[in-house]
């Protein structure tokens, strides 16, 4: 089994959370049930599918879970672009966040690149 503490992606999904969580406390009440949690779902996805693709026994597995998390993280890059221009966050902490989503992505590429080279 490999040790997803070792992998910088999750490092990366995992920051993520924190800082997706901590912007989103100012979105509207009534996005509590709507973007706030679709956006702090599909963070959590990212490094969850990491998570659970690394306890998998078979690289078919694991190389699945990580194409999950790549999608998800393409996902918050567009639920922050809705944010922004919905005036729920300020421009510059939603590219900021695209940012950490963006690299996350180029990350998990990478390793899925390598990943696919081996078979």
């Amino acid at each position: 089994m490999r040790d997803h503490r070792k992998l910088r992606a999750f490092e990366l999904a995992d920051a993520l959370v924190l800082a997706v969580y901590d912007a989103t406390r100012q979105f509207p009440r009534e996005e509590q049930y709507g973007l706030t949690s679709q956006l702090r779902r599909a963070s959590v996805s990212i490094a969850s599918n990491i998570v659970e693709g690394c306890a998998r026994s078979s690289s078919a597995d694991y190389t699945r879970f990580l194409d999950m998390a790549f999608g998800s993280a393409r996902e918050v890059e567009y639920q922050l672009s809705i944010a922004a221009r919905l005036s729920y966050m300020p421009p510059e902490v939603a590219a900021a966040l695209a940012k950490q989503a963006d690299e996350t992505a180029r990350v998990l590429s990478g390793l899925l690149r390598s990943l696919r080279a081996k078979t």
